[in-house]
Parts: C-alpha cells; structure tokens; sequence
C-alpha cells in the first residue's frame, strides 16, 4: 500500500484518546479498564483504513475490538471511520506495531485474532515478515486464550497456500477453509475495503479459520 503523507494526521490523532490509545502499555493484562467491561477481545492486526474493525464493532456490541496500525496517515483513515460510526463504544484504535503485541497484551488478554489482506511478502528471504509465519503464530498464542483463534481473509492464493501449510505445521486446528468466500458468503460477513474492491473485479476471496489447541 502507497503512503501519503498527511501532515495533520498527527494532531488529530493526538486529539481523540478517547479512540486512539496513547498509552497502551499500561494496560496490558487490563484492558477491561478501557473498556469498563469483562467482554472478550477481538484485535485486528494491519486494521487498515478501519471498516472492517467498525463494522464488526458495530455488528457485535458484547464484544471489544482493538484495530492496530502502525503508520499516521493510515490510522487517521480508520480513525475518521470510528467518528462517522459515532465511535462505538466497544472500539479502540492502537498505533503499534504488530509484532509488538507482547508490549500490550498478556496471555488471556484476547479471544481472537484477525488478520486481513495482509502484505503477502513474496520473496522467499521475506517469508518471516508474513503475518502467519510461525513466528507470528507464536506471538499470537502467547497472548490469546486457550484455544483462541486467529481468523485470515485474503485475495493472494499464494499467501494463503503459505498460511494453510504454516497454520497446519504450527499444530493448528483449521475449523473453516473458503476458497471463494463470496461463492457462499455468511450473511455476517463485513467486508474490508481490499475486499470489497478485489471481488468486485471478480477475484477470489480465501478465508480461513484457525484456533490454537491447548496443550495438556
């Protein structure tokens, strides 16, 4: 994805706390805190320009989601979309980076892990970056519950080969695999901007979904 710079993007990130968490480190292992409530948590790591996070805020009010992005000008995008939703308030934004999630979360802190559209990183010498490399899949476990589960949608049949196979060598559980996700959408089903744009062009859509088996 191409950056633009947006030079204002920095104040009107600082201007809304109340969405975008400026600290939070200091709620790791107590993010009922920020939420004033026990509900599981659900995070999307690479939220992008923020739709799918919001409407899944919005289509589920007993569940908290955390969007994470890491850059300014793309954050900004999705903050502007929590305040055209009248900022739920089951929705926080954090500008972190994602294989950092251990600063901010402790085991049993999150219930389940998105991932969508990722950056397929296609060079062999890059495979480690890809967000369902092992590595990641490590991290995500060290922070979800037990048999918590990490959810991936994407349009790249490249990556998504990559993911079953690291999924299924991690030791994962594949409960759903789509190989053409809107050949038999679930009428649940929120779409990202990426989504929305490549299955219009007729592209299809790959989804799965994984869950962590906990070892006795």
């Amino acid at each position: 994805m191409r950056l633009r710079n947006k030079p204002w993007a920095e104040e009107m990130i600082t201007n809304h706390p109340e969405i975008i968490v400026s600290n939070p480190e200091d709620f790791k292992g107590n993010w009922q805190a920020v939420f004033g409530n026990d509900n599981p948590v659900h995070i999307e790591v690479g939220t992008g320009k923020g739709q799918f996070v919001t409407g899944m805020a919005l289509q589920n009010p007993d569940i908290n989601y955390i969007g994470i992005e890491l850059y300014d000008s793309v954050i900004v995008c999705a903050l502007e979309k929590v305040l055209e939703a009248k900022s739920p308030a089951n929705l926080r934004l954090l500008k972190v980076n994602g294989a950092d999630l251990n600063k901010f979360f402790i085991k049993n802190d999150v219930a389940r892990v998105y991932l969508n559209f990722s950056d397929p990183w296609p060079k062999t010498r890059h495979a480690k970056r890809r967000l369902t490399h092992g590595d990641f899949l490590k991290l995500y476990e060290s922070i979800l519950v037990d048999n918590g589960e990490v959810h991936f949608k994407t349009d790249n049949r490249g990556l998504f080969e990559f993911s079953l196979i690291s999924i299924s060598e991690y030791g994962m559980l594949l409960k759903y695999v789509s190989l053409d996700l809107h050949a038999n959408m679930p009428e649940d089903n929120v779409m990202t901007e990426y989504e929305q744009k490549f299955s219009a062009k007729g592209q299809p859509i790959y989804r799965l979904e994984s869950q962590f088996i906990t070892k006795l």
